[in-house]
């Protein structure tokens, strides 16, 4: 089968370790080992985990961690996967057949909008407005939105733009999957890294037809623990975990244990709290950097995740401006051109505060010789 490639990730995977500067990241750095596991007695007991096979959908004590952070939910409704990609992969891998009709949020992570077109589906963009701080026009979803409608998928906090669903927005939503009888699926992987506001609320608990993912990579600062999970009825689980047997299995042994860990309440109320306080600092560095080229930049400031989506005036395309920061200044960005959407830069805001200014003074001096008219 003939797969449609999913530009942004081909891109990160293949340089992501070669540059000097990886900007392109959309979550904080990462937590260290020792971060997570506190004291000597949590370090001698994990050492003293059995190297066996986990439990396939995710041990008990881990999906009754991850079930108490949705009302009403039980373990029967957590399938504990390998990242948040694969939570979403194999709900779509479920939902998706040739010719349905699925809304697909835009700007968004592509992985989605990219396994619709592979499998032949039929997508319909429900597009998010800069001019309206990102979000969607209620009326466009109720347009779009039709008795043949087999799922709508969105990304609540938003990736690449930062933003976070309104309550208007929210009721349109829902509205309409209940209208049409529609699936909602909800990519919620940067639910916890909100710079500012009250805490993201989850999709889950408002329809019966909600399958929501997410997982420890992005709020939770611990991308290598592979870790994410979906939430759904009981029912429609059990009718997606058969699609898990064709790929990886079964969660890691040892990041099922760590992330027991993190999910604990106090603890993951710490990490939430470092992963703000990352934003909260970071933020006003890339805002005041923009801010001293002028005209140059705009942007509508991120209310969750570790990313700036900016806008620039230069006569560049932005997959072009991406490669010559790339090879050029050894610095790695997302173009806008991974969105579907020339003229814009996405610039992860999570690394330590040195490191972000080296990266960007990399790009300030791509600026200058552009400015000069220098040729690559």
């Amino acid at each position: 089968m003939k797969i449609e490639p999913f530009e942004m990730e081909r891109w990160q995977s293949k340089y992501e370790r070669l540059v000097d500067y990886e900007l392109s990241e959309s979550g904080v750095h990462a937590l260290k080992l020792s971060e997570l596991l506190g004291s000597q007695k949590a370090t001698k007991e994990f050492l003293e985990t059995p190297l066996g096979y986990p439990q396939a959908d995710g041990t008990p004590a881990l999906r009754s961690e991850i079930a108490a952070m949705y009302k009403g939910a039980t373990p029967e409704h957590v399938f504990v996967m390998n990242g948040s990609s694969e939570a979403n992969f194999v709900a779509a891998w479920h939902l998706f057949e040739k010719d349905d009709e699925v809304v697909i949020m835009v700007p968004n992570y592509m992985q989605t909008y990219g396994l619709a077109k592979t499998w032949g589906a039929k997508i319909k963009p429900l597009k998010l407005r800069e001019y309206l701080d990102w979000q969607f026009d209620p009326e466009d979803i109720k347009n779009l939105v039709t008795k043949k409608t087999k799922a709508i998928q969105v990304c609540n906090p938003n990736n690449p733009t930062g933003s976070v669903m309104g309550r208007n927005q929210r009721k349109a939503l829902i509205d309409a999957a209940k209208d049409s009888g529609a699936w909602i699926l909800s990519d919620e992987v940067y639910l916890g890294a909100e710079r500012e506001g009250p805490r993201t609320e989850s999709l889950w608990g408002h329809y019966e037809k909600t399958l929501i993912t997410n997982g420890l990579s992005k709020a939770y600062g611990m991308p290598g623990l592979r870790i994410g999970w979906l939430v759904g009825p009981p029912k429609m689980i059990e009718e997606i975990k058969p699609h898990h047997d064709y790929l990886t299995l079964t969660p890691a042994k040892l990041s099922d244990r760590l992330a027991q860990l993190a999910l604990e309440p106090k603890m993951r109320e710490r990490i939430f709290s470092r992963t703000r306080s990352i934003l909260q600092k970071n933020y006003p560095i890339v805002r005041d950097w923009m801010d001293d080229h002028a005209s140059l930049f705009s942007h509508v400031p991120p209310t969750a995740g570790a990313i700036c989506y900016i806008k620039y005036n230069m006569k560049i395309n932005s997959m072009d401006l991406a490669e010559r920061l790339r090879k050029q200044k050894s610095v790695l960005i997302v173009p806008g051109d991974h969105f579907g959407m020339d003229g814009y830069m996405r610039i992860g805001t999570g690394p330590p505060k040195d490191y972000l200014l080296a990266g960007l003074n990399r790009i300030d001096e791509l600026l200058r010789e552009l400015k000069a008219g220098k040729k690559r």
